[in-house]
C-alpha cells in the first residue's frame, strides 16, 4: 500500500505487499523488495536497492548522496540485503566514484535511532549499531559485530567478526574479531565473552581464543613473535584462531591494543 501523499518515482521499482507510508520519497531508479515497509517522512534515494522484509522507520534517509567533498553528483548506489531494521533518523549514505561506487548492507543488522553509514562502507550480517553510532567512510563491519551508542569509527577501520564496542568509544585503529573494546581512545578489555557464548562458541575455541589473546595483547612479545608462537601451538588447528591471526596480519590502519 503506498499512502496517497507519498511520491514515488515511476522509474523506480516496487515490490509486492511493499508500504510506503505518509510524505515518503522514492526516488529515480530506487528498488524496493518484497514486504518491505517504509514508515512516513522516509526519503529512499536515488538507485538505492533495499531488500526484502526491511522495516524503515520515520525519518531515516536511505541511499541519499554521501556527506564526501569528492562527491560531484556521480550515479552510486547503496545496496541493502533483506530483514534490516532501520530506525527513527537514520542516515545509510551511498557510495562515491573514488570507493567503487557502492555501500553495501547485508541482512538483518538493526540501526538503531540517529545511526549513520557513511560512503562505501560494507556493513555484514546481523550488525548491531545502537543510537547514535557513526561509521564514518569506507568501513569494513563484519558479521555479528556490536556497536554501542554514540560509538565513532574513523574512516578505512575495519570492525572484526563477534567484536564488541562499548558506547562513547572512539575508534581510530582495527578492531580485532572476538575482541571486546572500550574507552574515548579504544583499548582492548580481553574477549568479548558474553557474545561467544550467546552464538554457543564451544569452550575448547574460547580457550584457544583466550590463549592466543594472551600470546599476542599480553605478553611481551613483538608481534612478529607472537604470531610465530600461535602458529607453532595446536590452538592453530581452530579456524577462529586462525581467522584472528589473519586479519591482524592484513590490517592496514594497525590494530587496537
Amino acid at each position: 500500500m503506498i499512502h496517497p501523499t507519498a511520491i514515488v518515482d515511476p522509474k523506480s521499482e516496487i515490490g509486492d505487499e511493499v508500504e510506503i507510508g505518509p510524505y515518503s520519497i522514492v526516488k529515480e531508479g530506487a528498488v524496493i523488495g518484497q514486504g518491505t515497509k517504509v514508515g512516513p517522512h522516509v526519503v529512499i534515494g536515488e538507485e538505492a536497492q533495499i531488500g526484502k522484509g526491511c522495516r524503515i522507520f520515520q525519518f531515516a534517509s536511505v541511499g541519499e548522496a554521501p556527506q564526501a567533498l569528492a562527491y560531484k553528483g556521480e550515479k552510486t548506489t547503496l545496496v541493502m540485503g533483506d530483514r534490516n531494521i532501520v530506525r527513527e533518523c537514520v542516515t545509510l549514505n551511498r557510495g562515491t566514484v573514488q570507493g567503487g561506487g557502492k555501500t553495501v548492507i547485508g541482512n538483518d543488522n538493526l540501526f538503531m535511532a540517529y545511526s549513520h553509514v557513511a560512503h562505501d562502507c560494507y556493513v555484514g550480517n546481523q550488525v548491531v549499531l545502537a543510537n547514535g553510532a557513526s561509521l564514518a567512510g569506507h568501513i569494513i563491519v563484519e558479521d555479528y559485530a556490536i556497536i554501542g551508542g554514540l560509538v565513532g569509527v574513523h574512516q578505512f577501520c575495519r570492525i572484526g567478526t563477534h567484536a564488541f564496542i562499548a558506547g562513547i568509544t572512539g575508534i581510530v585503529q582495527d578492531i580485532p574479531p572476538y575482541t571486546l573494546a572500550s574507552g574515548s581512545r579504544a583499548k582492548l578489555f580481553g574477549l568479548n565473552l558474553v557474545g561467544l557464548k550467546r552464538f554457543k562458541f564451544p569452550e575448547t575455541t574460547v580457550r584457544a581464543l583466550k590463549k592466543a589473546y594472551r600470546i599476542i595483547f599480553r605478553s611481551k612479545l613483538t608481534l612478529e613473535k607472537a604470531i610465530k608462537q600461535i602458529q607453532e601451538d595446536d590452538i592453530y588447528q581452530l579456524p577462529e584462531v586462525q581467522y584472528l591471526l589473519q586479519f591482524i596480519q592484513q590490517s592496514k590502519r594497525g590494530i587496537t591494543r
